[in-house]
Order: C-alpha cells, then structure tokens, then sequence
C-alpha cells in the first residue's frame, strides 16, 4: 500500500515538472518573428550588406567607421526585426552590431556585448543599446563596462541599472503611442541615468514599430508606417552619435 501511495506521488511530481518544463519550453520559444517581406520593402536593406560574427551577431556598415552601435533587441522578438534599423544607421555611417539572444531574451546574456569591440578596433567611439527590455539589459551591461562606451540608446525602454554616476550620454526615444512601455516605471528609473540624457518623443509612433515584426500585444496603434518610424528613429540616433553623413 506504502509503495503504491508512493509511486503515485512521484508520478504526480513528474507529470508536474513535465508540465512546468513544457509550459517554459512553449513560452521561451514563441516570439514575434521578423517581417521579411516588409523588410525587403525598406529601401536601405536593399543598399546595406550584413555579414555574420563568430557567434551570430549581425553586422553592416564600414568597419572603420567614427562610430560603432552595439544594439540589444526586444524581448521574445526575433532580432532580424532590427535589421532595418541598423542598415538605416549603417547608411549615416555607424558600424552596427545587432546581437542574437538565447531564447531571444536578452535577460539570459547580458554580457553579449563582450569582445565585440575589440573585433573592430578602428572604430573611435562605441555606443550601445537596445529596445524594450534589450535596452533595459544593455543598461546593466554599462553597469560593470561603462568606461568602454561613450553612452546609452534607450529605445522605447529604461535602466533599472544606476548609471547616474557615470559620464555616458544617454538617448531616450519612445513613441506617443506606445501601449507596452509601462510609463510609471519609465518615469521612475529616470533616476538612474546621468544627467546628460536627451528624451525624445516620436509623435503618432509605437512600441513595436522600432523594428519590423507586425502588431505587438497590448501595444497603441501607430499612426506612422513601420519604414517612418525607423527612419525617423535612425535620424535621431544619428544626430545624437554626431555622426549623421559620416559614411560620406
């Protein structure tokens, strides 16, 4: 009887552990996939070759470039989605790295910006950043490495890291429209960033428009179209790295 009770028990354990285990295998592998049709209609992935690092990181523009960009992408968001983001800035003359993420959640690789800088040491200046919660880890990675950075790129995002101490620029741009950015915490964290910091706001725009990969959950419906918010979010970027036309 013991023996029974006991092995029904266990059973129970296992089937709830099996459960658990697919639950998180489900919910870390469901993301919101890249636009490939939508991006192959932005005219500067039409002009901006990426070539691929050891590791999976994406890179496009001149390696020997004034400015390189470092970029985190979005929770649970396929970080192709960036692709048009980063050849837009690679056409104002940034080199640009996007970074893949393990389960595509960069809270798994906060340190995924290591060596990458040192694979491209003609570059005079490094940015990093990121959107939603990869601009949230991006911020943590300065936490320990902001000696090695000239500033921060929040987009659509903040530091729950404190960075006011420090001598980086910080770049803060969201949208008018935006229905994920929870605005209380945004406000709040504030705090953490030094005062150098520059906000932004892009009227009409949203949370999902920063990259390519359709309607996002709970988000504001954006009054731009996907290429008018990167092009505009690129222009901004590129006139707070100082390095708009450099390529030219």
């Amino acid at each position: 009887m013991k023996n029974k009770k006991l092995i029904i028990t266990l059973s129970v354990i296992l089937l709830i552990i099996a459960l658990a285990v697919g639950g998180c295998a489900i919910y870390l592998s469901d993301c919101y996939m890249a636009d490939n049709e939508a991006m192959e209609a932005f005219s500067p992935m039409k002009d901006i070759a990426f070539h691929t690092m050891e590791g999976g990181a994406l890179v496009c523009g001149d390696t020997s470039a004034e400015v390189g960009f470092i970029f985190y992408p979005g929770g649970k968001v396929d970080f192709n989605a960036y692709k048009p983001l980063m050849a837009a800035l690679a056409e104002e003359g940034v080199l640009c790295v996007l970074v893949p993420m393990p389960f595509n959640l960069a809270v798994f690789d906060i340190n995924a910006a290591d060596g990458i800088r040192e694979c491209y040491p003609d570059v005079d200046r490094w940015y990093i950043g990121g959107h939603s919660l990869g601009g949230s880890m991006a911020a943590a990675y300065l936490e320990g490495n902001a000696d090695d950075f000239c500033g921060l790129v929040l987009l659509a995002s903040y530091s729950t890291a404190d960075l006011s101490g420090t001598e980086l620029s910080v770049l803060s741009v969201y949208g008018s429209a935006d229905g994920v950015m929870n605005r209380e915490k945004y406000s709040e964290n504030l705090k953490n960033l030094p005062d150098d910091l520059s906000e932004r706001v892009i009227d009409g725009a949203n949370h999902a428009g920063f990259g390519v990969y359709g309607e996002q959950a709970g988000d504001g419906v954006s009054a731009l179209a996907p290429s008018q918010q990167i092009t505009l979010t690129a222009d901004i970027i590129a006139d707070f790295f100082g390095a708009v036309n450099l390529g030219e």
